[in-house]
C-alpha cells in the first residue's frame, strides 16, 4: 500500500509541562483511497478469516484483526498504516465512533500488535527498509510482507520474526508466538481468482472465511438430506 503520512499535534499541561494527549487531535482517517482492489480483497480475507474460524492464542476470542487502521506508537510520533494488524488479548472498545477509539493507540491498549502484513502494490512502500524499521522499533513480534507481483524480489512470501529488537527473516510458515500459520493458496475469493495469502492452523487447514464456512455446513445438511434453504 502507498504509505499514508498521517499528523498529529499535542497539548502541555501548563502546570508541569508533562504532554497529553487531546484526541480530537488525531488524525484517525484521512479519507484518500490507496488501495487497489486486490489489495482490498486481501485485507478482507485476513480479517474475515480470523473472525470467522480462530479463537484466539488461548481460546478466548480475545483479539482484534484491523485492516488499513492507524496505529500511533506515541502521541508525539506520526502514526503507521499497516494494511492488517493483529494483537492479542485486547477486544475493541465498546464505542469504536469515540475519537480516541478509532485508532490503534499502543498506549491505550497497552501493548503493540504482535502481527503486521504489508501487501506491496508498488516499489514506493519501503516495505523491507523504513516500515521494517519502524515495526521493529515498536515491538511487533512478526512482520509479514506479501508482494504477489514480486515487485521487491522473487519471493512472494517474506516472514519476519523479532530478535533482539532486529527483524529476521524466518522460513518457517508456523507463527509460534500467536499459534497462527500463514500459506499461500490458489482459489476465488469474492469472485476474484487470484494467490491469496491465507491464515492456517497448526496442522495446515485453513481458517475457512465466513462464507466457506456456511457452504461446509450447507454441503453436510444436503450428506444428510436436508436442503439447508428449507
Amino acid at each position: 500500500m502507498t504509505e499514508s503520512v498521517l499528523t498529529r499535534t499535542f497539548i502541555y499541561q501548563e502546570e508541569d509541562e508533562i504532554p497529553f494527549v487531546d484526541a480530537s487531535d488525531l488524525i484517525t482517517e484521512d479519507d484518500t483511497p490507496v488501495d487497489n482492489i486486490f489489495s482490498e480483497r486481501q485485507m478482507d480475507l485476513l480479517t474475515d478469516c480470523l473472525y470467522a474460524s480462530w479463537s484466539g492464542s488461548k481460546g478466548d476470542k480475545a483479539f482484534i484483526a484491523l485492516s488499513n487502521v492507524a496505529l500511533y506508537y506515541t502521541p508525539h510520533e506520526d502514526a503507521l498504516v499497516p494494511d492488517v494488524l493483529v494483537s492479542l488479548g485486547v477486544r475493541l472498545p465498546a464505542d469504536v465512533w469515540e475519537k480516541a477509539n478509532r485508532s490503534y493507540l499502543i498506549w491505550e491498549y497497552g501493548k503493540p500488535p504482535e502481527i503486521v502484513v504489508e501487501i506491496v502494490s508498488n516499489r514506493k512502500g519501503r516495505e523491507l527498509s523504513y516500515k521494517m524499521e519502524q515495526y521493529a522499533r515498536l515491538g511487533i513480534t512478526y512482520y509479514l510482507v506479501f508482494d504477489p507481483l514480486h515487485q521487491l524480489s522473487s519471493k512472494p512470501l517474506r516472514i519476519y520474526a523479532l530478535k533482539d529488537a532486529r527483524y529476521q527473516e524466518n522460513k518457517k510458515e508456523w507463527l509460534s508466538g500467536v499459534g497462527l500459520g500463514v500459506t499461500l493458496w490458489e482459489g476465488n475469493y469474492r469472485g476474484l481468482q487470484a494467490v491469496w495469502l491465507r491464515w492456517r492452523d497448526e496442522d495446515g487447514r485453513l481458517l475457512l472465511t465466513g462464507e466457506e464456512r456456511a457452504e461446509r455446513l450447507a454441503a453436510q445438511l444436503r450428506a444428510l438430506g436436508i436442503e439447508p434453504e428449507a
